[in-house]
């Protein structure tokens, strides 16, 4: 599926992107079942932010590792507590089982080519541990913090890797990743730690993030693909435009490699991580 060129680019620069991936006819199916988990959410349920300026770990997103539960933008709500704006456009992302829950996103995430994408990066046994379909919603879409995916998916040796589709053409302006090019040999700076109930951050190196003067856009179409290493430094500014941003990411390791007991999502027997065939 990867040209050896393509291979080349990801071991230098820990990241790819593959335009006109998946079809407008898949990307559609994919919205519009996103809507529809949107719609059925009652946020009297919930009204859980997703923010990553603080790790927040409440019950709501403690237990949505195996299942499928909706996230508030930082401000999408007033000081009063109430919508600023129309539920639709004020969710964050949906997280974090729906590749295995739910029928339309898990034809979406098993797909031969995603499989044979998977194996030319290093993936020969591959599991999806989670998935995310992330809004960035116009005017209120929040900042992701600079991060790397392995603080989140530990393993020995490292084997996570990212897989993000554009659902929408992602621009500077609505918000697109950004990347530091090679960053992927650096060190894993932070790992994010659960036992039971608690959720720590523990720091585990001190090598700075990097800043605009590394930093790369990744501008794209609708229905591109964007993989990239574990260890890749990357983060996405707000949105304050007046267009959205969607994107669905898919979270992956091999099970060749050991997965960590203290990561916060965990699978048993009766609910295995399974991969993209």
């Amino acid at each position: 599926m990867l040209t050896n060129e393509q291979r080349a680019q990801y071991e230098s620069d820990g990241y790819i992107v593959l335009p006109g991936f998946k079809s407008l006819e898949e990307i559609a199916l994919l919205r519009k079942r996103a809507g529809e988990i949107v719609d059925a959410f009652d946020p009297d349920e919930s009204r859980s932010i997703f923010t990553t300026r603080e790790q927040q770990a409440d019950e709501w997103f403690l237990g949505s590792d195996n299942t499928i539960r909706c996230f508030f933008e930082e401000e999408a709500f007033d000081e009063k507590g109430q919508l600023r704006q129309a539920k639709a456009l004020s969710i964050n992302k949906i997280g974090h089982a729906m590749h295995d829950l739910d029928p339309v996103f898990e034809r979406f995430t098993r797909d031969p080519k995603l499989a044979e994408v998977a194996r030319d990066l290093g993936l020969v046994q591959a599991q999806v541990w989670q998935s995310m379909y992330i809004f960035k919603q116009p005017g209120i879409g929040g900042e992701v913090r600079w991060h790397q995916d392995a603080t989140f998916f530990e393993t020995t040796p490292i084997s996570v890797t990212t897989f993000w589709f554009a659902l929408e053409d992602a621009t500077i302006d609505n918000g697109c990743l950004w990347v530091e090019p090679g960053g992927h040999r650096g060190p894993l700076r932070e790992r994010f730690v659960r036992i039971g109930d608690r959720i720590t951050m523990e720091k585990l190196d001190t090598t700075p993030w990097p800043d605009d003067s590394v930093a790369v856009p990744l501008e794209c179409r609708a229905g591109s693909l964007v993989c990239f290493h574990g260890l890749l430094p990357h983060y996405s500014a707000p949105n304050r435009s007046p267009v959205s941003r969607h994107a669905f990411t898919l979270h992956a390791t091999d099970a060749r490699t050991e997965y960590s007991p203290r990561n916060w999502i965990q699978r048993d027997a009766g609910f295995p991580a399974r991969g993209f065939d």
